[in-house]
């Protein structure tokens, strides 16, 4: 599939993207049952990352290469990402099993060497992580590509999405896609913002999505509500206990569970219209109408002793009661029925 069109696919349902990451542990069997497993629980695409230890930083053990907090403290920046990386001889193999199991395949290049390997894989779209979204040459090579960029914002301030937006445009982006994102791990729910999402679909009038790093589903269920329309989680295997994302990742029938939680919240958001349901409208019935209740001779003054406003609502809206009163009835009405329209037209009162 070649740059999918985002803008049809995400007409009716959110997208969503099952991050493999650094959750295969090493093991490129591991990345092929992670690839399956986001098949087998609905996810519309899986994502690798693409690097390699010296594209991401050096080999360098100075304090300000070293982790000191969060999940992956105590690591080197070098030893995360040696430990980390998804290797560039297994992309081939893993995206012809993906086109296998019939799961769209594609990845996020962290330089331009990581570009070329994919454009030869004829990677369909790209992302672009919130750490690297302000390396400009990074976002030219993408958008040269032509295809459908996906940029994480995370820790970014509106200047700095300004840049990146326009410079991929400028350079050939034909489709821009802004996730909102809070880059840390995991994020709890008061780190969120999703007014973010409004702010960023108006400012630059493009499908705006989530990438979601929290350990609860009520996080995506708020996106959805405020608006994204692409997804993006991490995945590991049912009852993975090790790997560098796990702590934030959904596990086996959890990435099935997740999906039904974007779709239902989605169904629920409905239209761009005010709607009401059929089912909904079928308890009209019991609303309020008005009713005769004694028999009225044509000629006879409606009053408030011969009509009252009653359930069912098989007649006129109670709106008209104050209208009939004193008016005199052109017709002959049955005790116990209900005031129908043709009465108001008879009445020349405006319906």
């Amino acid at each position: 599939m070649n740059n999918l069109n985002f803008k049809k696919f995400t007409n009716k349902r959110p997208f969503f993207i099952a991050e493999i990451s650094a959750n295969h542990n090493g093991s490129f069997e591991h990345a092929k049952k992670l690839i399956h497993a986001a098949k087998k629980f609905e996810a519309d695409a899986v994502k690798l990352q693409t690097y390699t230890p010296d594209t991401m930083t050096i080999n360098c053990n100075r304090n300000e290469f070293k982790i000191k907090k969060g999940l992956w403290r105590g690591n080197t920046l070098w030893d995360l990402y040696n430990k980390a990386q998804t290797p560039f001889e297994w992309h081939k193999k893993l995206f012809t099993y993906a086109k296998k199991i019939k799961i769209i395949c594609f990845s996020t290049p962290f330089d331009e060497t990581a570009v070329d390997l994919l454009e030869d894989l004829n990677c369909p779209f790209y992302k672009v992580a919130s750490f690297e979204m302000t390396d400009i040459p990074l976002i030219k090579k993408i958008a040269t590509t032509r295809k459908t960029m996906i940029i994480s914002t995370g820790m970014a301030n509106l200047k700095e999405i300004d840049i990146t937006y326009n410079v991929a445009k400028k350079n050939g982006a034909k489709e821009i896609i802004l996730l909102y994102c809070v880059s840390n791990y995991p994020s709890k729910i008061s780190d969120y913002n999703f007014n973010n999402i409004k702010i960023l679909k108006e400012r630059y009038n493009c499908i705006v999505g989530f990438s979601d790093h929290s350990t609860d589903n009520k996080v995506v269920a708020a996106a959805v509500a405020a608006g994204a329309k692409v997804i993006e989680k991490h995945v590991a295997l049912n009852n993975q206990k090790k790997g560098f994302d796990i702590a934030f990742s959904l596990k086996g029938e959890e990435i099935r569970d997740y999906k039904n939680i974007i779709n239902q919240t989605s169904i629920m958001m409905g239209k761009d219209f005010f709607y009401r349901s059929n089912s909904e409208k079928q308890f009209a019935l019991h609303r309020r109408s008005v009713y005769a209740i004694c028999d009225i001779k044509k000629g006879e003054r409606f009053n408030k002793k011969n009509i009252k406003v009653i359930r069912p609502g098989l007649g006129i809206q109670p709106i008209y009661f104050e209208k009939l009163i004193n008016k005199k009835s052109p017709i002959n009405i049955k005790s116990q029925t209900p005031l129908k329209k043709l009465l108001l037209k008879k009445l020349k009162i405006l319906i």
